[in-house]
């Protein structure tokens, strides 16, 4: 399904197995204090700017004289950046120019001045000559057709410190490096120390971005800006309407070409294809969610950095402790022999299958912190199931922080909501692998309520019809409703598929295959558990 956005109870004996809570330490009290200090600290630092990689040199980045262009042009195959920076060696100001093919090194030029203000005009000439845009008014920046257009990325802030700590933490040498040594043991066990290696690895992050054809080196990690990935949005909406309108390739290639301008992708020397689908459409909208959620997880990774460095502890925290603390979430390993896994695991086993038949790895429960309260304000409606949400292993620590959300800008053919479902495969064809091929589920209480059922498209849909809590959209398959068990989840009965697929001759010329199930309210749905697969 699209990217979108406590601890589970089986029922065994009639009786409610108690989750321990994690026991607090002096070490886990220092941990909280140094998380809400690095809080505090965040205000009012100043940004910083960081040199272009390709750059002879050391220095730094003259005030904020910076700035990434980008151009694409797919009726002439053109797809090149930009950049321009003013930069400051000692007494000496240097104009320093780079450009070629998206992905590529390109050419580069330098242009030195020993008066910084004939620095400043003559960056402020290259940039007017590249944009027909002055630079004093870039804050109303106006793209022009043929020119280049003016990429927003968010800049980081002490970002020669941040490199400094990054180092530290990868090994390399700095003045607040330390050795893994000098860190606490972790107190998570094996599973869950390599999960959060996992979901909180930059080379992850890059692997994916990669996979979509974007240009890293235009997007650290996704730190485009948000205001320029709403212009990606405002873009492909423009491009949507244009399918629907149907008009001319001529168009759409315009309108293309202005997307893939705004975010910029690496096609080395291929011809940027033409946007003319819904489902290419939706495809780049889901991957502007995923770009928006590595923010989230890498915005994680910088606070543990900057806690780590604030420890005045011989040994510090350990990192992946810290990251733990910061998702705000606990994960509660699930052993194979207990009752919740074997219910999980034919789950699995039974309505898994298409062209994807992954491998169960490990299961966590899960209790998001505050999740439990929000979820409550629906304690009066019943028909509650157990359901399948995939997605792309990038977002796992931003669902982890913030749940899973529905987007301005998500949608589907039932829909702007959260999608769901009953079977595994269906679920398992939305879940973006790493390059090994391992791949995060969730598996989520959802309050149904009464049920409106669809056999046919509506993705004007933004809530269920009056009177209704949901939206099913009836698949010609469901699983044998003759072998469903229940968990009882906080006191509540969850019904759980237990059975393999079955033909549902009601709904057998259903535009759907199989099942799709949709909540319009972010609260009817809590997160119970998290499976990772090797596909």
């Amino acid at each position: 399904m699209p990217p979108k956005r406590k601890a589970a109870v089986a029922k065994a004996g009639g009786k409610k197995a108690k989750v321990e809570e994690p026991t607090a330490t002096e070490s886990e009290s220092d941990l909280k204090q140094a998380v809400e200090a690095l809080k505090s600290a965040e205000k009012g630092k100043k940004k910083a700017y960081v040199i272009d990689s390709y750059f002879p040199g050391s220095g730094s980045v003259y005030e904020d004289f910076d700035c990434m262009l980008n151009q694409t042009n797919i009726s002439q195959n053109n797809n090149k950046y930009y950049v321009i920076q003013l930069i400051q060696q000692g007494k000496q100001f240097t104009v320093w120019t780079r450009w070629g093919r998206v992905g590529e090194p390109g050419a580069n030029q330098q242009n030195s001045f020993a008066d910084v203000s004939q620095a400043i005009k003559a960056f402020e000439k290259k940039f007017q000559d590249k944009t027909r845009n002055k630079w004093a008014e870039r804050e109303n920046f106006k793209p022009v057709a043929g020119k280049y257009t003016l990429i927003e990325v968010e800049r980081g802030e002490d970002v020669e410190e941040d490199l400094k700590k990054l180092g530290a933490l990868e090994g390399t040498s700095g003045a607040t490096s330390k050795k893994s040594s000098e860190y606490a043991p972790s107190k998570l066990d094996m599973p869950t120390q390599k999960l959060l290696d996992l979901i909180f690895d930059n080379n992850m992050f890059q692997e994916q971005m990669e996979n979509f054809e974007l240009d890293v080196k235009k997007m650290p990690l996704g730190k485009l800006s948000k205001a320029q990935l709403a212009k990606g949005f405002e873009a492909l909406e423009e491009i949507e309407t244009a399918i629907n309108s149907k008009a001319s390739n001529k168009k759409l290639q315009e309108l293309s070409s202005k997307f893939y301008t705004v975010i910029p992708h690496s096609f080395g020397r291929k011809l940027p294809p033409t946007i003319s689908t819904q489902e290419t459409v939706q495809n780049k909208k889901d991957m502007l969610l995923v770009l928006s959620d590595i923010v989230i997880a890498q915005d994680i990774k910088k606070e543990q950095d900057e806690t780590l460095s604030q420890s005045q502890a011989d040994v510090a925290p350990n990192p992946l402790d810290v990251n733990y603390e910061l998702l705000k979430c606990k994960l509660e390993h699930l052993e194979p022999k207990t009752k919740e896994h074997e219910v999980i695991r034919t789950y699995v086993d039974q309505t898994k299958g298409g062209w994807r038949n992954p491998t169960l790895l490990n299961v966590w429960k899960v209790a998001r912190h505050g999740e439990d309260k929000r979820f409550a304000t629906h304690d009066k409606l019943e028909n509650r199931r157990l359901l399948w949400h995939g997605t792309n292993v990038a977002v796992v620590a931003a669902i982890l922080k913030t749940g899973l959300r529905i987007m301005p800008h998500s949608g589907g053919r039932v829909g702007r909501g959260i999608y769901f479902a009953s079977e595994h495969s269906k679920s398992a064809g939305y879940v973006g692998t790493t390059n090994k091929g391992t791949g995060i589920m969730f598996l989520n209480e959802v309050v149904l309520g009464k049920e409106h059922h669809i056999t046919m498209d509506d993705s004007s849909l933004r809530q269920a019809p009056s009177g209704h809590d949901c939206v099913i959209a009836k698949g010609r398959t469901e699983p044998d409703p003759k072998k469903e068990t229940h968990l009882m989840l906080d006191g509540k009965k969850v019904v759980v598929p237990q059975g393999k697929p079955v033909q549902q001759t009601k709904y057998s010329n259903s535009y759907f295959s199989q099942s799709e199930y949709l909540v319009y309210s972010e609260s009817q749905n809590r997160i119970r558990y998290m499976l990772e697969f090797k596909f």
